[in-house]
């Protein structure tokens, strides 16, 4: 891609843009080190998330130096607003801590005075810094003319061919700050932010695969696909679902039966217990039929632990007692 259609290309996007978001301006009442600490909250984020963060660390915390000794734990807690806190405080700790050991304060008012150049040298090689933050920075305290780019706006112009492979690992847009003129470089860079948040966020969206295809037709095949591994569970999922549903709709069925309130037929004996099997005795058979009879309670001698004595025979009566008793006529 040549440097003309470079810049013509640039200056579509910007036009595109402009008809879907909003441009803004920066907070001129903030001090350099506001700018910078604003600029942590606000890469990968939108901006009305970026302000709610700020302004929730101004609010809970007493001094820079209170936000410095905090763990990065508590500090993603109070800024819970944005995408991914956990990082952005990371880079508000690292760049404080920094800060203070170069200056032993807060106060970066002095980078004012002085050339823009050694400026954002120095700016790079802190702790904590990226490329957005840094360009944010040039962009809205120093004057300089730097356009900040994050993760969602270097991935959005990768799908629009406006940077390649290698621009991305780097994170730079080369030749963007002379595509676009100083004049117009707030209103554009607050507008692409914004862009590449939303892609961010959710890169399969409808609007902004249809903005992505106004401005470059031919980036079809480079849109965000959604992976085929979960298209494929899904499909595995729902035949498991559908054999589950058919087997439970047999009539021999477990399931089925247990629906309907039926019984399940019981299993015939197989031919071992009918010929080869172990044959159950007569007397269990018997007394598995048979209940058995009740038995009266013990007596009183019997629970004593006494004998009871065994009832007389009765005596056989013969011939001469009977006509010896006999009363004679």
């Amino acid at each position: 891609m040549t440097s003309t259609s470079r810049a013509a290309q640039f200056v579509k996007v910007h036009k595109t843009l402009k008809k879907h978001y909003k441009p803004s301006v920066h907070n001129s009442g903030r001090t350099v080190v506001e700018h910078l600490l604003y600029a942590c909250c606000l890469e990968n984020a939108h901006r009305d998330e970026a302000e709610e963060a700020f302004a929730a660390l101004v609010h809970t915390f007493f001094d820079w130096n209170e936000i410095r000794v905090t763990s990065v734990s508590e500090l993603s807690e109070v800024m819970a607003c944005l995408p991914d806190p956990r990082p952005a405080a990371n880079r508000i700790k690292r760049v404080l801590h920094a800060v203070f050991e170069a200056t032993f304060n807060f106060d970066l008012q002095d980078h004012l005075k002085k050339n823009l150049g050694p400026t954002v040298k120095w700016l790079e090689k802190l702790d904590g810094t990226t490329g957005f933050t840094v360009a944010y920075v040039v962009q809205a305290a120093l004057g300089g003319h730097a356009i900040p780019v994050d993760a969602g706006t270097l991935a959005a112009l990768r799908v629009l061919d406006l940077v390649a492979d290698k621009d991305v690992a780097e994170g730079v847009v080369p030749g963007l700050e002379r595509a676009v003129a100083k004049s117009k470089g707030v209103e554009f860079g607050s507008i692409l932010h914004e862009f590449g948040a939303d892609f961010s966020a959710n890169p399969y969206s409808p609007a902004i695969r249809e903005i992505l295809l106004t401005i470059n037709p031919e980036c079809e095949s480079r849109l965000p696909k959604r992976r085929v591994v979960r298209a494929a569970k899904k499909a595995v999922k729902a035949v498991k679902e559908e054999k589950a549903k058919k087997s439970a709709k047999k009539p021999g069925s477990a399931k089925s039966d247990a629906k309907s309130g039926k019984a399940a037929p019981a299993k015939k004996p197989s031919a071992r217990s009918k010929s080869g099997g172990a044959k159950t005795p007569p007397t269990a058979k018997a007394s598995a039929k048979k209940p058995k009879a009740a038995q009266a309670p013990p007596s009183k001698s019997a629970r004593a632990g006494k004998a009871l004595p065994r009832a007389a025979a009765p005596k056989k009566r013969s011939a001469a007692d009977g006509i010896a008793k006999r009363k004679p006529r």
